[in-house]
């Protein structure tokens, strides 16, 4: 990974945002794809707004302050939409977050919410806003250009979904009609006691019945339920990012693996090896996925799926998950991948303009951690002709400013990710409520 970031870093211009305290400015100066120049003079902070970049990119702060902010969305006309989660698992204070950036200089001046479904999930589609809570995803009607619906409830679209136990944050995806929903697993490895110190596993798991997969919903249908949908994708514990390749309509997602193999398997594990097992995959999601969660997880450095000890796995045996494939990219265990959108636009260099950025929550096992850390990011996974290259560079970096423990004195945790209409990157956090807009201004 090093080795591509600095070749990468070698072919860009030394010239990042925030030298001498001063705006960028983007005035005069062709964009990286060619055409007109654009009128505007950028307002990156001097640092950032907190976080490290490579060379040539700059960041304004775009929002702040806007509470938990978790997944993004972007009109064709620079209207954002972003889906703020309740405050706590019993607050009824979720809601949508509307922002404008009227003079497109990165900071928007316009700032407005509506409605009392707040959740995970959101999307703009066809003049529709969609927002996923835990249990539902409802439909405003909402024509570009607008800040707020019109004056009528929302639309249930899908209903009565599952969010009992773990991992109850829905996410969305559209290609076509077709309505992709993230439901993930209600335990860490479908144990008879969840998490506990030597239970057993399931065999087999209930719970892949109606989580731990993607189902396929109608986006023009009201009042669906889970049995109304397509499940096209399972043994995926939970897969909250979630995006559609822009070449192919092929449907991606990164997958936050299990936990706890040291904690609930002592003898089997050393907790060395749960800091780096099991990696975090990335994968296409098409009809008939299966990524063998609770019974496989994926060893990076062994490039194999193991048998998972739950159920009779010691760390070497593949067992039954021997005919899995490896995924086509693995991130760093508990990493923690919340986001993904794919790039679009020209405004950043040809290098980033094809492939996935990934937004990493971050582990909440590596309280002290020092060095690299596991997530606190956002990364980028370049792709040709639809597929991924198998590289992973970082992007964004510094979220946790270094604070610890971790993650609760972190200032920001990436999860929210979405594209500009001109290819510039808005990254969100749902620590400290901030949401940046990412340029580059080298040449």
């Amino acid at each position: 990974m090093r080795d591509a970031r600095t070749l990468l870093i070698g072919l860009l211009t030394m010239n990042a945002c925030g030298d001498n305290l001063k705006p960028a400015s983007l005035e005069g100066r062709p964009p990286p794809g060619g055409g007109s120049a654009p009128r505007r003079t950028l307002r990156c902070a001097a640092d950032n707004g907190g976080i490290t970049l490579p060379a040539g990119f700059c960041a304004s702060v775009f929002a702040d302050r806007a509470g938990k902010a978790r997944q993004i969305t972007v009109t064709p006309m620079g209207r954002v939409f972003v889906a703020i989660a309740p405050t706590s698992a019993t607050a009824n204070d979720g809601h949508v977050l509307a922002l404008f950036d009227a003079d497109d200089d990165g900071v928007a001046e316009q700032r407005t919410t509506f409605g009392e479904v707040g959740g995970n999930g959101i999307a703009w589609r066809n003049g529709q806003l969609f927002v996923a809570a835990n249990d539902r995803i409802v439909r405003y009607a909402m024509p570009d250009g607008t800040s707020s619906p019109q004056d009528v409830p929302p639309v249930v679209v899908a209903g009565g979904l599952p969010a009992t136990g773990d991992h109850v944050a829905k996410t969305i995806a559209f290609h076509g009609s077709a309505m992709y929903v993230n439901i993930g697993s209600p335990s860490n490895a479908c144990q008879v006691e969840n998490r506990q110190l030597r239970s057993p596993g399931k065999d087999p798991c209930p719970e892949l019945a109606t989580r731990a997969g993607v189902w396929q919903f109608d986006a023009n249908a009201e009042d669906q339920r889970q049995g109304d949908a397509i499940r096209i994708g399972t043994g995926m514990r939970n897969t909250v990012a979630l995006a559609i390749e822009p070449s192919t309509g092929v449907l991606w997602g990164a997958i936050n693996g299990r936990d706890q193999l040291h904690e609930n398997w002592p003898q089997r594990y050393s907790a060395a090896q749960d800091l780096e097992l099991p990696a975090e995959e990335v994968v296409a999601v098409t009809p008939g996925t299966d990524r063998g969660w609770p019974y496989c997880y994926y060893d990076r450095g062994a490039h194999q799926m193991k048998l998972a000890p739950e159920y009779g796995g010691d760390g070497v045996i593949q067992g039954r998950c021997s005919s899995i494939a490896p995924p086509p990219v693995a991130l760093a265990a508990h990493a923690a991948p919340l986001g993904m959108v794919f790039a679009t636009g020209t405004q950043f260099p040809v290098a980033y303009r094809s492939g996935a950025f990934i937004a990493n929550h971050g582990s909440r096992f590596d309280q002290y951690a020092r060095g690299e850390l596991h997530g606190y990011d956002v990364e980028f996974v370049p792709f040709s002709n639809g597929q991924p290259t198998g590289a992973v560079w970082r992007f964004a970096t510094g979220f946790d400013a270094g604070r610890r423990p971790l993650p609760t004195a972190a200032p920001h945790r990436p999860v929210g990710l979405a594209m500009m209409p001109d290819g510039s990157l808005l990254i969100g956090d749902d620590q400290g409520g901030r949401i940046w807009r990412v340029f580059y201004t080298g040449t």
